[in-house]
């Protein structure tokens, strides 16, 4: 029998199109409602490669995930994961850890309402219902602390969330904190939407994302860069998604797709 879903979930407006649904949908998903798919047209009309960047993205993410298992981390903070939809951060981190833990993070209700749906009958990984820029309410919420042990590498992820984030300084505060908190050996992989691919596209698509819940700000490489600050950049450092230990999927996309996304992953010292 299936867990019971908590009393306390978020109410959603299934005609206001979600950022994190029209997402759900790019990747094949299941979690997203007409209005979402309008909006998905809309976007991918005034950017037609939309749906291969999200998906360069969403293989930047398995990666990175991969890596950090690799690494030795079986536990994770994905931070504006949105819904936990197609090739998930458990799931990546399952193949090398069976029980490796996640514990997402999202503001948006929609992401939190879906992911808490396909979480229930998972002991190891749950949504919590915060703003990753209040990283104290994230960090003792108690199913974050239920879940990551403080005192071991935790891979932090924040992919495709930082162009929804237009404080750079709020952004930059949280991402201190939270290297101030967590142990050394932690990770920090992050991507952002980028402008190099084809600018006169990100505008259009930026217009697109701006009547919906969550608008789009784009950074230069330099701006993304200096997110990183205080962590140790990994070879080979800031650059295009396809840039980041390709295989053989990342490879098969177009450059202007891969150079739509700028992506680095980091150590803490």
């Amino acid at each position: 029998m299936s867990a019971p879903l908590p009393a306390d979930l978020p109410e959603v407006d299934p005609e206001r199109p979600s950022a994190a649904r029209v997402y759900d949908y790019f990747l094949g998903g299941t979690h997203n409602f007409a209005a979402d798919r309008a909006a998905a047209a809309a976007a991918v009309a005034a950017m037609p490669a939309l749906p291969d960047v999200m998906r360069a993205n969403r293989l930047f993410l398995r990666r990175a995930v991969a890596f950090a298992a690799a690494e030795g981390v079986d536990q994770y903070l994905d931070l504006g994961s949105g819904i936990p939809t197609v090739g998930n951060v458990h799931e990546i981190a399952r193949r090398t850890h069976p029980a490796a833990r996640v514990a997402y993070v999202d503001l948006e209700p929609v992401a939190v309402v879906h992911g808490r749906m396909i979480l229930r009958d998972d002991s190891y990984a749950d949504l919590v219902h915060a703003d990753l820029t209040d990283v104290d309410a994230v960090l003792d919420h108690p199913t974050v602390t239920a879940l990551i042990d403080p005192t071991k590498p935790v891979c932090l992820l924040a992919v495709a969330v930082a162009h929804f984030i237009p404080d750079t300084e709020a952004l930059m505060r949280a991402l201190a904190r939270y290297r101030e908190a967590l142990p050394a050996g932690s990770y920090l992989a992050m991507s952002h939407a980028s402008d190099e691919g084809d600018p006169a596209a990100a505008e259009r698509a930026r217009q697109v994302y701006n009547r919906t819940t969550s608008p789009l700000v784009l950074r230069s490489r330099t701006e993304f860069a200096h997110l990183f600050s205080g962590w140790d950049l990994l070879p080979p450092g800031v650059g295009s998604s396809g840039d980041w230990y390709p295989d053989a999927e990342s490879d098969a996309l177009p450059l202007e797709v891969t150079r739509s996304i700028l992506v680095g992953v980091a150590r803490k010292p």
